[in-house]
């Protein structure tokens, strides 16, 4: 039993089914997934409306958010190496579904597993290798893909797989559904949705498919270093953090008056010890802490209100 299960008694009732609460990176990833189908399926109901050309529709409107297939159209728009992952196109919305029951699945467990910090990187990595790797295959090899001056990548495929390879290197035991004879092994799932996914875009070329293969290559390699201690999620956190935290004042230092100073001064006299007062809601904020950081990432005080709080509920 590790350290933090010993305090279980004292975490709020979790909804089995919930997508998280706030700041939950899995909610996250749904609500850009999301709001990027509907910004772009919206302007195709504008085009359609006022009767444009399909052609138009994807020159004018889906280039922008699509990974072009040559390095050329790409350095023209090197952001589409991430707005590639979150967009897709009205008419695949069986996919887009499809994407996000698999990301749903795939995503809840790996963040029971490693908390909520790991989840959106993986994501990205799984996208940014997936991109590189299109962007190669279609430079070496064109016959795997259409006409590279008009093919283009699109769908949160890559970053999907690269969740689900990475939670299943993580833990290839887990099973579901264990009232089914013992249940289904996780790597049964990832077969399944590989299938699934390779016969929904088959007609678009094997560099799709390669790309795809990419992405989950970074799942795996993001395993392989985070059990060697390289955390590849650190350095994209705190950015990420910098930057919402820019504008945020720095708090004021704490003014130590005189008296104070002349009483920790006095003799042997043992200064004063202050002692956080405990409330069920200072232990839920310690609780998410751990969920998101782990038991490590807490500091004396909190681990000295979880072991008193956990010695008064013995009492």
């Amino acid at each position: 039993m590790g350290e933090a299960d010993r305090y279980k008694d004292f975490r709020r009732p979790k909804r089995r089914f919930s997508l998280g609460e706030d700041g939950n990176a899995l909610t996250g990833l749904f609500t850009l997934n999301a709001v990027f189908f509907l910004v772009i399926l919206t302007l195709q109901v504008v085009y359609n409306f006022m009767q444009a050309s399909e052609s138009a529709y994807y020159s004018e409107v889906v280039q922008w958010f699509a990974l072009p297939a040559t390095f050329t159209k790409f350095i023209q728009r090197p952001w589409t190496i991430i707005t590639y992952m979150f967009s897709d196109v009205g008419r695949e919305i069986l996919r887009v579904i499809s994407n996000m029951i698999w990301l749903w699945g795939f995503g809840a467990l790996l963040q029971r597993l490693t908390g909520n910090s790991k989840l959106i990187p993986i994501y990205i990595y799984g996208g940014v290798l997936g991109g590189i790797t299109y962007l190669v295959t279609m430079a070496l090899m064109p016959q795997l893909g259409p006409n590279p001056a008009n093919a283009y990548l699109l769908g949160a495929n890559t970053g999907t797989v690269a969740i689900a390879m990475a939670v299943t290197t993580l833990a290839p035991n887990t099973r579901f559904f264990e009232h089914i004879r013992g249940g289904i092994p996780i790597w049964v799932l990832l077969i399944i949705y590989f299938f699934v996914d390779v016969a929904g875009i088959k007609t678009q070329g094997a560099a799709v498919i390669l790309s795809h293969i990419g992405g989950a290559l970074a799942g795996f390699i993001f395993i392989y270093f985070l059990r060697k201690d390289i955390d590849g999620s650190v350095w994209m956190n705190r950015l990420y953090f910098r930057f919402f935290n820019l504008f945020t004042p720095k708090p004021a230092k704490p003014v130590v008056s005189e008296r104070d100073k002349i009483f920790y001064k006095q003799g042997s006299r043992k200064p004063f010890i202050k002692e956080a007062i405990i409330t069920q809601k200072r232990i839920d904020d310690i609780l998410d802490k751990i969920n998101q950081h782990g038991y490590g990432a807490l500091n004396k005080e909190e681990k000295d209100i979880l072991k008193k709080a956990a010695q008064d509920d013995n009492l």
